[in-house]
């Protein structure tokens, strides 16, 4: 299979599983809100929020070890890749475990005296803190072995898994309405269960398929390979942790101004955006790994081409998606949820616009990931993300509407989004003129055209389930413009070529 076929193909996977995730995460989602009420959902999202705050680390540390493993697939190296594997496994054990000590000695100071929680729900809240935990801790030891599969570029079976994942959820839903017993601590349970199982379905196919699989031993410590992982991890872990920060840094924001209620229309919104975003990490997940193979393999050019790829492709097809959602937000939440929490609708929508923001330069962050000089990218790209909670909260305190602290994210999206190409020239040389050519001159056609199909369903048309002919029509008229003014010739024939492969196979 060519490198062509293989990211159609992954991206293909991945796009399966999202329209299966979405749609049951939906309902799932519905479900769960009327079986715990909004209350209880928004502790579940506050409490459970404070420790994936500390996922980035897990997060970081999976970027670490699938760009080390994909360079050096570029570099044929078998042996080093079982090295990095081994050495990999190590460090997430000791982190975990470390992590895991720490965590549960500060539960009761996080749950009693940090957050804004009813006396009367407390022992839930810590109950659900420690399942936080566990989830934390079995994460960590799934982390390496989900990056030997992306570095594998094996996205199918990880679909599979995601979409078992979905279902898993779904059941979870449905049982919680039956169960008498403290529904939200059974839920936290419950997802302990889920987290389990993923580690299980990854680490007994990876040991029957890749032959770098193994139970890490002590004697395989190589320090100066620790420490070449722990340099990229720890500026990884940096730019992870301030997007979690960030995130949660506003749900904590939210949560001392108006209370748990808004909480919990901050955490819909962010699981409208996880779903949405799906589609464009798609296209970044199945492209990231020729990236790093093509910095591995000393193709410098072919690399930058691929981080401009990754940032047209990744922002058109979230376009598509994210465009129509955002016109019939109102009536999308009314479809989705039998009671919808004040303020969810603006959150869903400008928590879009600002995605859309970071997407368009976002193969610049890979490229930056491939060169390995991330040092200052990092410390300059994400310290500026974090600039929104403070403006967030000058914002809430200056007495300014709820929507101030959103407008913020979406600012400061754009800025930072703009702030890679100059960035990029400084680090590696990369120019900016012809990444603004190739991708924001090939951009803007289809998106106004999207913009305007979106605005006139909306405004002139008044049919019964109109938002089915807003998304259609949207994604129609997306389609045919990305294909007319979005690719250029080589891109349409290369395209054609890698379907008729496929479907030759």
């Amino acid at each position: 299979m060519t490198n062509s076929q293989r990211v159609i193909v992954n991206t293909t996977a991945q796009y399966a599983r999202t329209i299966i995730n979405v749609c049951l995460s939906l309902y799932s989602t519905r479900l769960i809100l009327e079986a715990l009420g909004q209350s209880d959902y928004g502790i579940y999202s506050v409490v459970a929020g404070v420790i994936a705050m500390l996922s980035f680390i897990t997060n970081a540390l999976v970027t670490t070890t699938q760009r080390f493993l994909s360079v050096h697939h570029g570099k044929n190296d078998p042996q080093k890749i079982h090295q990095i594997f081994g050495n990999s496994m190590l460090l997430h054990l000791i982190i975990g475990g470390g992590l895991a000590i720490v965590l549960c000695a500060m539960g009761p100071l996080i749950i009693n005296h940090m957050l804004n929680i009813e006396a009367q729900r407390l022992v839930a809240a810590h109950w659900v803190y420690y399942a936080a935990v566990v989830m934390l801790c079995l994460s960590f030891i799934t982390a390496p072995i989900r990056a030997l599969f992306i570095a594998r570029e094996n996205i199918v079976y990880i679909s599979i898994v995601d979409v078992l994942d979905g279902i898993l959820k779904l059941l979870i839903a449905i049982v919680l309405t039956y169960i008498t017993y403290d529904k939200l601590i059974s839920y936290a349970g419950l997802m302990v269960g889920i987290t389990l199982f993923n580690l299980l379905a990854f680490a007994v196919y990876a040991a029957y398929k890749f032959p770098e699989f193994h139970c890490p031993r002590v004697k395989e410590w190589n320090k100066e390979l620790i420490k070449e992982l722990s340099s990229f991890a720890g500026w990884t872990t940096y730019s992870a942790g301030c997007i979690i920060v960030r995130n949660q840094g506003i749900a904590i924001v939210l949560n001392w101004f108006y209370g748990t209620i808004v909480n919990s229309a901050y955490g819909i919104a962010q699981q409208v955006l996880g779903a949405v975003q799906f589609v464009s990490m798609s296209i970044v997940n199945a492209i990231n790994p020729q990236i790093m193979k093509a910095e591995g393999g000393n193709n410098r050019e072919r690399m930058v081409m691929l981080s401009e790829y990754m940032s047209k492709y990744s922002f058109l097809l979230l376009a598509l998606v994210a465009v129509p959602i955002i016109a019939e937000m109102d009536t999308l939440l009314q479809w989705w949820l039998s009671e919808v929490p004040e303020h969810t609708s603006m959150f869903c929508r400008l928590m879009l616009v600002a995605s859309l923001c970071d997407q368009l330069s976002v193969g610049l962050t890979s490229a930056n990931q491939a060169i390995g000089n991330i040092k200052k990218y990092t410390l300059i790209f994400y310290t500026t993300k974090l600039l929104v909670i403070v403006a967030g909260w000058i914002c809430l305190y200056k007495g300014l509407p709820i929507a101030s602290i959103m407008w913020c994210y979406v600012a400061i999206e754009l800025l930072t989004s703009l702030m890679r190409m100059p960035l990029m020239k400084w680090i590696a040389g990369i120019e900016m003129w012809p990444f603004c050519k190739h991708v924001f001159g090939r951009i803007i056609l289809p998106l106004i055209a999207m913009i305007a199909v979106c605005y006139i369903m909306t405004n002139y048309m008044q049919y019964n389930y109109r938002v089915l002919l807003t998304l259609g029509a949207s994604a129609v008229v997306g389609i045919v413009m990305i294909w007319l003014t979005a690719l250029d010739k080589k891109e349409k024939e290369l395209f054609k070529q890698s379907i008729k492969g496929i479907i030759r196979k």
